[in-house]
């Protein structure tokens, strides 16, 4: 067994801005009353723990590409995840079992994976972020998700102060969701009860992709549904096709100024889907449910691409993306998200659920 541990540069680039504008892909949010960079597991630790024991709201803010902070800000501490580290134990046998700090960039570590021939994470690459935040949501793209992947995850339970570590199974991943996302904190706010510290994942070994699942990517690749292509060919079709959505993040392109997809795909009984058009998309999800498109339900409810008229519209590229044209408050998002939603819902019946973390702000309230 071969064991690794991969380069890795210290986070010397990471704002100390108390505007948490400067910290998120929107490029929105108002002041923090503090601001903790933690640049090693035990300040990250510290700082936490520090907020929790003085009773102070706490925010932990990994890469901000999945987050809507309100004009007026918070009024807590801000914990920045800036932590780094990646080993691993190789074999030819076991494969590999790789242990990441929750500051890594996830794309780094996705483009470090292909480089080893480590297979299982190629369809996730362009997506912003660090490590950390990956579990919490299940973040997946293009037929593949985090959970397929994880092994443990190893987190600091607020409640004990205590740490505690995961099974990919005690992870009750499922669509957009985990564990994590779900335990609270009992006095509430933005961060959950386990702060993530280190994300273990067990790769296959191989210069070749997954089973290529998405039928886009398969389209894309030139390939039938269930076949194999080599990782880094999918990781370059995956990036572009995610810059021609306005999801690879550019400073330049304000379509970038986003969380991505705003909106999660509904999940609905058979009843709910046997309502909407016969042209609508439908995917068989768990549970017996069915996954329809929030893009599509956006779209066919009239907001097409581009739609709005003042400083945030939806992207030029994807409907699923609320961006900040350069001028944009929160309030300008919360209130073309609420036009949509409320749209959507009047047209077809459903209603969307926001898919970031919304600090500050709520939207489906007006």
């Amino acid at each position: 067994m071969a064991r690794i541990k991969a380069p890795s540069t210290p986070a010397t680039d990471i704002s100390s801005s108390l505007v948490l504008a400067d910290h998120t892909t929107f490029r929105l949010g108002g002041p923090a009353t503090k601001l903790v960079v933690a640049t090693t597991e035990q300040e990250l630790c510290d700082a936490v723990r520090a907020a929790d024991a003085a009773g102070e709201p706490l925010l932990v803010l990994s890469g901000g590409s999945n987050l809507l902070v309100a004009d007026e800000g918070f009024a807590g501490t801000v914990v920045k995840v800036a932590t780094r580290g990646i080993s691993a134990d190789v074999s030819s046998c076991g494969g590999a079992y790789v242990r990441v700090q929750a500051g890594e960039c996830w794309d780094e570590l996705v483009a470090y994976a292909i480089s080893q021939e480590w297979f299982g994470v190629e369809a996730l690459s362009g997506i912003p972020g660090l490590v950390g935040s990956t579990p919490i949501q299940n973040v997946g793209a293009y037929g593949q998700d985090v959970s397929q992947t994880i092994a443990r995850v190893r987190t600091l339970d607020r409640e004990t102060g205590e740490f505690r570590t995961f099974t990919s199974q005690q992870c009750e991943f499922s669509y957009r969701d985990s564990v994590f996302k779900r335990t609270r904190m009992p006095a509430g706010g933005p961060t959950g009860r386990y702060v993530v510290v280190e994300v273990h994942f067990q790769f296959e070994l191989g210069s070749l992709s997954a089973p290529i699942r998405y039928p886009e990517l398969a389209r894309r690749l030139g390939v039938e549904a269930g076949q194999r292509v080599p990782s880094a060919t999918v990781r370059e079709t995956v990036l572009a096709l995610r810059a021609s959505k306005g999801m690879v993040v550019d400073p330049a392109d304000h379509d970038t100024w986003s969380a991505g997809s705003f909106f999660t795909n509904p999940l609905l009984d058979e009843e709910a889907a046997a309502a909407l058009p016969a042209d609508a998309p439908r995917f068989p999800a768990d549970g017996g449910l069915v996954k329809t498109s929030a893009a599509w339900l956006i779209d066919h409810a009239g907001f097409t691409k581009g739609y709005g008229q003042g400083p945030a519209t939806v992207s030029t590229k994807h409907t699923l993306a609320l961006t900040n044209r350069g001028e944009a408050r929160t309030s300008d998002v919360v209130a073309l998200a609420d036009e949509i939603r409320t749209g959507v819902q009047e047209r077809f019946g459903v209603t969307l659920e926001p898919e970031p973390v919304l600090v500050g702000c709520a939207v489906g309230t007006r």
